[in-house]
């Protein structure tokens, strides 16, 4: 059947409705992230003219022309949902053109931008000095070999059948998330809260034989993760040891949501974080207690009381003070074994998400070569 050759350009069309009667608002606002997902944005929309906010409506297309400091990826998404959302006026906005529907498919078209042979080539191609950009003009010269539709809508089928089932996987995850909540607001309202300071210890050894060199940090997701920080020359002696079931924060970020538990083998972390554990494993079990540090109200409060201290960081002693329901410890096991179940569950989704972005060259791939056959 053969390949037909164009630029992208021919396909596609600049769109930029503004949300001028103010029909979405703040919980419509998502951001593009550099996995090629619209995502509740991060900014700090208070005060923001939501009307100036450019709608994308199901099927359309938005990137951030902005290609520096993202991880050497390009951050383009796809409304792929029911609904429209809104998102900055920075961003730029195109579809798939009406004429065009019969000649290119809007799912292949993300599919073929879902590969990191594509990520190349955009930052191959970003132009600027101390900021690089990705504009409109250079995704239209993008040069296309498509097949033909039918082998098009053959593979993007595939990759449909593979979302929707990753799809009802996390509506399962959502409702198992929901009963761990449910748990949760059912102690706060039956049971008094007692503050956790009778029941953690601050742990401060040190790596003083340079025994340990495996470096970490709490990210925002509240998870062990490699430090980014140049640790070259760095003396590790005065690092703190982390060891399995102890916590770790980071005190001027902890608002973010930087704590964890530690369930790999033993680590160190910057002098500047608080290591602890809990004292009265009989009282309060551990992983409960991380099960408190991840809700959202939690790290709000820590941004409220870290506000009044000095540099607005969330001490040992603030920590002492954080106060919670501690039912019986069957209770407490109870809820953290669903919580643990909900994690893991968490994990896989993240999995069958990688996968679906992993297959998405291999599917292009599949589709030229039978198109060309």
């Amino acid at each position: 059947m053969g390949l037909s050759n164009c630029t992208l350009g021919e396909h596609i069309e600049l769109r930029g409705v503004t949300n001028d009667d103010l029909l979405y608002g703040i919980e419509d606002v998502r951001g593009v992230n550099n996995l090629k997902m619209l995502m509740p944005t991060k900014a700090d929309i208070n005060g923001r003219d939501l009307s100036k906010f450019q709608i994308v409506y199901p099927g359309e297309f938005v990137f951030n022309h902005r290609t520096s400091r993202n991880g050497s990826k390009f951050s383009i998404a796809f409304n792929n949902g029911d609904r429209p959302v809104i998102c900055t006026e920075d961003y730029v906005l195109f579809r798939i053109k009406e004429e065009s529907n019969n000649t290119i498919l809007a799912e292949w078209l993300y599919m073929f931008f879902n590969r990191a042979e594509f990520d190349r080539y955009v930052i191959t191609n970003s132009w600027g000095s101390s900021t690089e950009f990705y504009n409109w003009e250079d995704i239209c010269s993008v040069e296309l070999n498509l097949p033909p539709l039918p082998i098009q809508q053959k593979y993007v089928d595939i990759y449909k059948a593979m979302v929707a089932n990753q799809q009802s996987y996390e509506r399962g995850l959502e409702d198992l998330k929901l009963v761990c909540d449910g748990y949760i607001e059912d102690l706060r309202r039956k049971m008094p809260s007692e503050t956790i300071g009778p029941y953690i210890g601050e742990q401060t050894v040190r790596n003083v034989d340079l025994k340990i060199q495996r470096v970490q940090g709490v990210n925002s997701s509240g998870k062990f993760d490699e430090t980014r920080a140049d640790t070259n020359g760095l003396d590790l002696s005065n690092y703190k040891i982390v060891k399995q079931g102890q916590f770790a924060y980071n005190p001027s970020r902890i608002n973010l949501g930087s704590i964890a538990m530690l369930n790999e083998e033993t680590c160190i972390v910057s002098p500047m974080y608080i290591v602890f554990e809990v004292i009265a494993p009989k009282k309060l079990l551990p992983e409960y207690l991380m099960l408190w540090f991840e809700r959202k109200e939690f790290q709000r409060s820590t941004l409220f009381y870290a506000m009044g201290s000095v540099r607005d960081t969330f001490s040992f002693d603030l920590m002492r003070e954080v106060a919670i329901p501690i039912p019986d410890i069957e209770v407490q096991k109870a809820i953290a074994e669903v919580y643990s179940v909900y994690n893991m569950r968490k994990r896989i989704n993240e999995q069958l998400k990688a996968q679906i972005k992993d297959i998405c060259p291999i599917l292009i791939k599949g589709s030229l070569e039978e198109g060309n056959a």
